[in-house]
Order: structure tokens, then C-alpha cells, then sequence
């Protein structure tokens, strides 16, 4: 007996559902709802596709003025700080020149005395401080006239267009100019008088 089970085959299956679906889908049009739901969730993904690019570009929109927002609070705060120095050190000028005065006016007995050397070291320490700051003397005499960096007090005998004498030290801060240096101009040889 176990022979002849053997020799049969087995009973064949047939999946109707698979076949019969199938065959309808191709014979017979989809149900008017059907194609009504298919049109309206492409309608819709449509939509929300059209938000999602518009969700985009405001966020870009806002994310470049965020950018441009920071960049511009540190520029402010930068040349808030360039201000504040620029301001404090304008206070001090006076402060050096008198130093200077004070020293170049010193009568000569004096000069070997510690005290007149104590006040030189605290003078070159002041200008230390204002170089390391940033800040730097405008060089003036023999220099040609450059109403950026000079202003002229008066004029003089001397080279036309050239600084003769400097009356008052200009400073710089970076590339800014806080003081221009008062300068004596030279206007050219004088003119010798004929008189007949």
C-alpha cells in the first residue's frame, strides 16, 4: 500500500481568490469611488508637497536672516569695543603729551636725578600699553601733506606741501586716525621783492 501512495501525486491547489482578482482588474474598470479616492490623495499629496516647499524656503529665508542677524550683532559689538577704546584713549592723549612736554622741558641739572628718570620709565611704559592696544604715533615732519592724517595750524617757510614742524602728535587706532597731528606746512620759497 505504501506503493501505490506513492504513485499518485498529489491533489493540485488552486488559489482562486489570486486568479479570479486578477481577472476581474483586467476585464472591468475600477469602481467610480476607487478612482475618486486615488484622485483625491493625489490632489492632497500634491498640497502638502506644495507646504512642504514653502515650509522650506521659509526656513531657509529665516535661517540666512539668523545668519545675517549674528553677523551683524558682531560687527556692532566689535566696533563697539573699537569705540570704547577709541574714546578712552582720546581721554588719555592730553594726558601724554603733558608727559612729553614735562620731559623735553626739564632743565639740565635736573636731568641725572632718579626721580626725572622714574617719571621717563613711567612715560615709555604709557606708550608700551597704548602700542600693545593697537595704537600708533602719524608720522608728520618731512612727510607730504595728507589732510587724512594732518591738519595744518599755519604755514611756514619751507618745501610747499611738505609738514616742516609738527605742533601736536596725531595717533592712529588700527586704521582708524582718533587725533590727526597739527602741522606748520611749508608754502614754497619766498618770493624776493623787486624794488626799483
Amino acid at each position: 500500500m505504501p506503493e501505490q501512495e506513492q504513485d499518485k501525486e498529489p491533489p493540485a491547489i488552486i488559489d482562486r481568490r489570486s486568479s479570479s482578482g486578477r481577472k476581474k482588474d483586467a476585464d472591468s474598470p475600477q469602481p467610480a469611488a476607487e478612482t475618486e479616492d486615488v484622485e483625491a490623495l493625489r490632489a492632497g499629496l500634491e498640497e502638502e508637497k506644495k507646504k512642504a516647499e514653502t515650509y522650506l524656503a521659509n526656513w531657509q529665508r529665516a535661517a540666512a536672516d539668523f545668519q545675517n542677524y549674528k553677523r551683524r550683532t558682531d560687527q556692532e559689538r566689535e566696533e563697539l569695543g573699537r569705540l570704547a577704546n577709541a574714546a578712552l584713549v582720546i581721554n588719555i592723549l592730553p594726558i601724554l603729551d603733558d608727559l612729553e612736554r614735562a620731559l623735553t622741558s626739564v632743565d639740565a641739572r635736573l636731568a641725572g636725578l632718579t626721580w626725572i628718570d622714574g617719571i621717563r620709565l613711567i612715560y615709555r611704559k604709557f606708550q608700551a600699553v597704548l602700542e600693545a592696544s593697537g595704537v600708533r604715533e602719524i608720522k608728520a615732519e618731512g612727510e607730504d601733506f595728507d589732510p587724512r592724517f594732518h591738519e595744518a595750524v599755519m604755514y611756514g617757510e619751507g618745501e610747499e606741501g611738505k609738514v616742516i614742524s609738527e605742533v601736536q602728535k596725531g595717533y592712529m587706532l588700527g586704521d582708524r586716525v582718533i587725533r590727526p597731528s597739527a602741522v606748520v606746512i611749508g608754502r614754497g620759497p619766498k618770493e624776493i621783492e623787486n624794488n626799483p
